[in-house]
C-alpha cells in the first residue's frame, strides 16, 4: 500500500522538479538576452511595435506613422517602410503592446521556450512507452542550443506562432477534428511565404485522403484573416506587395532554399533566377506531393508533417533559419523513433547533437557573413532522417505510439 500511495507523489514531485528547472533555465535565458541584445534594434521591434499601434489607433501600414514610431523610440534599423506581415498579426501581438518593449521582449522569449516544451511534450506523449518520454528533458535542452531556436530568442522572431499552429493542427486532425485543424494550420499565413508552402503540401495530403473539411476550415481560416486585413486597410494589397518585394531585393541568395540557390547560380541574373528557382521549387513541390499521395494510406498526420515541415522551408522564396523553429517536431518523431526501434539512447542522442553541431557552424557562419545558405544542411539531415525512418510500415509505428492510422 505503502508503494502505491508513494509512487503518484513522488511522480508529481519529479515533474514540478523538471518544471521548476526549466522555469528557471527559459528565466535565465530570456534574461541573459534582454541584458546583452539589442532588442530594439531586431525584428522583435516590428512585431511589438505593431501590437503597441493596436492601442494608439495607428496604422502600420502607414509609412509616415510607422517609420515615425521607429525615430521616436530610436530604433535605426528599419527592414521595410511598413509593417513586413499581414495586419492581423498586430492583434496577436496587441497584448505584448501594451507592456513597455524590453518587458515584452522577455516575456515573448518566455512564450517561445514554453511553446517548444510544450511541443515536445505533446508529442512524446504519443509513445505509451516510457522510455521515449524520458527524452523531454533532454530534448528541451537540445531545442535550447539548436541554432534556429538560440536564434529565434535573440532576435524575438515569430516562430512559436507556426511551431503552435502546426502542432494543434496535428493534435485537432488526430482527434478527428478536422475543420478546426485547418483553420489552425491557416495561422501560418501570418508569414505568407511560410505559410504558402505549407498549406500547398498539406492541401494536397488532405485531397489525397479526401478530407475536404480541413480544406474548408484552411479557406474558412483564410477567409477571416483576409476579412480583417481589408477591414484594417483596404489598400492592403498594394503596400504588403511593395514591401514584400523590397524585402525580396535584399535578401535574394542569402538564404537557404531553393530561388536563392538559384539566384547565386545563375550570377544574379534575374530571368535565368525565376526560371530555375521555379523549375527547382515545382520539382521540391511535386516530389513532396508525390510521396504523401503515394503514401496516403500509411501516414499518420505528424509523419505527413515531418515532410511537409521541411519541404517547405526549402521550396519558399523568403524564409531564415530562424523560421526553422518548426523542425521541432519532425526532430522530437526522429528522436523517439530512434529510442524506440534501437531500444537505446545512444543513437538519439548522436543524432541530436550531430544536428545542433551543424545547426551552430550553419550560424556562426550566417553571423559573419550575413548568408544562411548552410542552413540547407539542417534542412537536408532532418527531412533524410525521416524519410528514412518512415521505410518502416506505419501500422507499427502507428501501434507503438497509439496515433491512428487514418484522419478522416
Amino acid at each position: 500500500m505503502m508503494t502505491t500511495r508513494q509512487n503518484p507523489i513522488l511522480k508529481t514531485a519529479l515533474s514540478a522538479l523538471v518544471a521548476l528547472l526549466l522555469g528557471v533555465g527559459f528565466a535565465y535565458k530570456a534574461l541573459q538576452n534582454y541584458r546583452h541584445q539589442d532588442y530594439l534594434n531586431s525584428n522583435f521591434f516590428s512585431f511589438w511595435l505593431s501590437g503597441h499601434m493596436v492601442w494608439t489607433g495607428e496604422n502600420p501600414y502607414d509609412s509616415s506613422q510607422w517609420l515615425g514610431n521607429f525615430d521616436a523610440f530610436g530604433a535605426t534599423y528599419q527592414p521595410s517602410r511598413i509593417l513586413q506581415y499581414p495586419l492581423p498579426l498586430m492583434y496577436l501581438m496587441a497584448p505584448l503592446g501594451l507592456f513597455p518593449l524590453g518587458q515584452a521582449y522577455f516575456a515573448w522569449q518566455m512564450v517561445t521556450q514554453i511553446a517548444m516544451a510544450a511541443t515536445i511534450y505533446a508529442l512524446l506523449n504519443h509513445w505509451p512507452d516510457r522510455s521515449e518520454r524520458l527524452l523531454f528533458l533532454p530534448l528541451v535542452v537540445f531545442a535550447s542550443f539548436f541554432g534556429p531556436v538560440y536564434l529565434t530568442l535573440q532576435v524575438g522572431a515569430l516562430g512559436a506562432i507556426a511551431l503552435l499552429a502546426i502542432l494543434m493542427t496535428i493534435l485537432l486532425l488526430e482527434k478527428e477534428r478536422p475543420l478546426p485543424a485547418g483553420m489552425m494550420l491557416s495561422l501560418t499565413m501570418l508569414k505568407p511565404p511560410q505559410g504558402l508552402a505549407l498549406l500547398a503540401l498539406a492541401g494536397i495530403w488532405f485531397i489525397a485522403k479526401r478530407n475536404w473539411k480541413s480544406i474548408a476550415g484552411i479557406v474558412l481560416g483564410g477567409l477571416t484573416l483576409l476579412t480583417i486585413w481589408i477591414l484594417r486597410d483596404p489598400l492592403w494589397l498594394t503596400k504588403f506587395g511593395g514591401s514584400s518585394e523590397h524585402l525580396l531585393d535584399l535578401t535574394l541568395g542569402a538564404q537557404s532554399n531553393v530561388f536563392s540557390f538559384a539566384f547565386l547560380v545563375c550570377g544574379q541574373n534575374m530571368i535565368c533566377t525565376w526560371t530555375l528557382g521555379t523549375a527547382g521549387t515545382l520539382l521540391a513541390l511535386g516530389l513532396g506531393a508525390y510521396y504523401l499521395w503515394r503514401n496516403r494510406a500509411r501516414l499518420t498526420a505528424w509523419e505527413a508533417f515531418n515532410v511537409i515541415i521541411p519541404l517547405g522551408f526549402v521550396s519558399t522564396i523568403y524564409l531564415w533559419s530562424y523560421d526553422q523553429l518548426p523542425y521541432i517536431i519532425p526532430i522530437t518523431w526522429i528522436a523517439g523513433t530512434l529510442v524506440e526501434r534501437t531500444k537505446s539512447y545512444l543513437r538519439s542522442f548522436v543524432f541530436l547533437i550531430v544536428l545542433d553541431a551543424l545547426a551552430f557552424i550553419a550560424l556562426t557562419v550566417q553571423a559573419y557573413t550575413h548568408k544562411d545558405l548552410l542552413s540547407i544542411v539542417t534542412t537536408l539531415l532532418t527531412l533524410g532522417m525521416c524519410l528514412w525512418l518512415m521505410r518502416k510500415p506505419s501500422s507499427e509505428t502507428a501501434k507503438s505510439t497509439g496515433t491512428p492510422l487514418v484522419v478522416k
